[in-house]
């Protein structure tokens, strides 16, 4: 399938670049070429062509979806990195077209859309056995919505994408590696250190993407500054359209914000200067080949078997930093520039998992803090007498426990007043988690432990 928008090399050594521009009597396509010896302003050239052209009439403009699907790819070809423009081109060649066929873009409106949606969910797949995901779906519709501002820009064509029936997302909320998992999985690694084991203490303690560190050569590590500049990603892309064919291609990271610098442990820095090679090959192969993202993710679940570990993508170590991080008192904005994201909401939605442990950790330190600041002088009425077996009587009524290894606040009560009120707070509490008391020398005098 031809696209709408193509750049050949001459033989002359030029650049022709061809653009849509109109339609002839008969209705086919009329294109406008444009040359250039410079790619660069060859582009330029169609984009501003693009941008000034006159608009067709809505009276011309007859166009099918299938046309202007494949307009709106010729256009995005120019903008958008080639892993993304495979992407859009398989969606709207295996199922925005084969469902839609000739439809007149006109005649596209929300019962047709959402019965294309129900389509999806139920015989999506490609040989008509079961439906897609709703992640998928999603991803389809996107591109709809796409094509549709090309069509309502370019042609002012009425937008039929509006008050559609999406189904939600359901997130799967995978436990990211606990505590244990983590010092099995490192213990191993650092008993049996080899390229790919150095390469997932890497991930573990960076959060880089898979492609990332399948394109990560040794020069791109500052051994004395301890310091990674990821500035590539690695992945598997078809050869060009209409071909099954795929290659290996090393380009730029997914956004501008994923090239960054992130600190790594010194002990890290240590491993890596023992097995220091030429700065041109890359780190998990040791050589000039790099390891595609299939083979990396393939040796981690190996890894994990050997371990005892459950079977998890790789991808999940990056979830366990982004976390970790969090856990370890590091603020959202820092963790949004170390695993490149360009917002800080990204990061906490999709990658920190806050732990049960977290939230009674959180909740209590919030209580603590507001009982140390608590004055029960100001208050008008409290009780001046609790006799002592009334207090045991509380104290075991109340009775809780939470504690945590090495951290602990411990608040000491000097007078029955305050006791009594510190009671009457664990009593509303008690139902959140458990703490434990235990008496000081001074009968009116406990302290408690809490885990910070």
């Amino acid at each position: 399938m031809k696209n709408t928008m193509n750049i050949y090399k001459r033989k002359d050594g030029r650049f022709e670049g061809r653009i849509p521009f109109g339609r002839d009597d008969n209705g086919n396509l009329k294109y406008r070429y444009l040359y250039s010896r410079n790619l660069t302003e060859l582009k330029e050239k169609m984009l501003y062509a693009y941008t000034t052209s006159e608009k067709y009439s809505p009276v011309v403009c007859g166009k099918t979806l299938h046309e202007l699907s494949l307009e709106w790819l010729g256009s995005a070809k120019l903008r958008v990195k080639k892993s993304s423009y495979f992407c859009y081109e398989k969606i709207v060649t295996k199922h925005i077209i084969p469902y839609f066929k000739q439809i007149k873009y006109t005649e596209l409106n929300t019962p047709k859309i959402n019965a294309f949606i129900e389509y999806l969910l139920k015989n999506g797949k490609s040989n008509g056995k079961g439906g897609l995901s709703v992640k998928t779906v999603h991803d389809i519709i996107a591109a709809m919505r796409s094509v549709a501002k090309y069509a309502e820009r370019e042609y002012d064509l009425r937008n039929p994408m509006h008050n559609l029936s999406m189904p939600k997302i359901e997130k799967k909320n995978i436990p990211v590696l606990n505590e244990n998992e983590r010092k099995i999985l490192q213990n191993y690694l650092m008993i049996n250190l080899n390229n790919t084991n150095i390469g997932i203490l890497l991930a573990m303690y960076s959060g880089m993407r898979i492609g990332e560190i399948g394109a990560l050569k040794w020069g791109d590590i500052d051994l004395k500054s301890g310091i990674i500049h990821i500035s590539k990603t690695i992945q598997r892309i078809k050869e060009k359209s209409g071909n099954s064919k795929t290659k290996l291609v090393i380009g730029t990271p997914k956004s501008k914000t994923s090239e960054r610098d992130i600190p790594i442990p010194d002990f890290l820095v240590d491993i890596l200067k023992a097995r220091n090679c030429n700065e041109n090959n890359f780190i998990l192969s040791g050589t000039y080949k790099p390891t595609e993202p299939r083979t990396i993710q393939n040796r981690f679940k190996s890894v994990l078997k050997k371990c005892g570990i459950r079977n998890v993508n790789f991808h999940l170590l990056r979830h366990t930093y982004a976390t970790v991080c969090i856990e370890n008192g590091f603020d959202a904005k820092t963790v949004s520039e170390l695993l490149g994201h360009a917002s800080v909401n990204i990061t906490l939605n999709r990658y920190v998992h806050s732990s049960l442990d977290m939230k009674k950790r959180n909740m209590w330190l919030s209580l603590t803090l507001w009982l140390k600041s608590f004055q029960p002088s100001k208050y008008k009425y409290r009780p001046t007498i609790i006799p002592d077996f009334t207090l045991f009587f509380m104290l075991i009524t109340c009775r809780y426990r939470f504690c945590e290894k090495e951290k602990q606040l411990i608040y000491a009560i000097t007078s029955t007043d305050q006791l009594f009120y510190l009671l009457y707070i664990h009593m509303i509490f008690f139902f959140l988690s458990q703490s434990h008391f235990l008496f000081a020398n001074n009968p009116h005098q406990f302290s408690v432990n809490y885990a910070l």
